[in-house]
């Protein structure tokens, strides 16, 4: 078994970019709440997918979720979704994000959401319960770890 990455190794990290919908906004005119999370799960498919953690999903569920809200999204703004792998343990994973709207209508590019989540690695099998990753999903998740966590818009 291979043991988890030490805190100092590079862990991977994604940028995914993506614009607010209709069924994204309230009455108030901004987002729901919950369209951050769907902002934060595309960027998580995309690492998973950029990867190749064949079977990731389904196998990875959530078990600790925190949010920090700090500016509106407003219907058709674009967003640009940070993540990061921040820790990876035995069976569980910790994951930074930020969410950032971008500048439109004459608002500035403003941080609208940050966070983190944790999930759990439990495989499928008759029997529910975590086991360690795998250790070819540490390995992915370890090499070249990609653009940084500073809200920069990269290209």
């Amino acid at each position: 078994m291979t043991s988890p990455p030490s805190p100092s190794a590079h862990l991977a990290r994604t940028v995914h970019r993506g614009r607010v919908g209709w069924s994204d906004t309230d009455a108030s005119g901004h987002h729901h709440n919950a369209a951050v999370v769907r902002f934060v799960e595309a960027a998580e498919a995309e690492l998973v997918r950029e990867r190749g953690l064949d079977g990731y999903f389904g196998t990875a569920p959530r078990v600790r979720y925190e949010v920090d809200f700090s500016a509106p999204l407003w219907f058709q703004q674009e967003v640009t979704t940070v993540l990061a792998v921040e820790r990876i343990g035995t069976s569980s994973m910790t994951f930074r994000f930020e969410v950032w709207g971008e500048e439109t209508d004459g608002r500035p590019r403003r941080l609208s959401a940050s966070g983190r989540y944790t999930v759990v690695h439990v495989p499928r099998r008759e029997e529910r319960g975590s086991a360690p990753w795998p250790a070819e999903w540490i390995g992915a998740l370890t090499a070249d770890a990609g653009p940084g966590m500073d809200g920069a818009r990269e290209a």
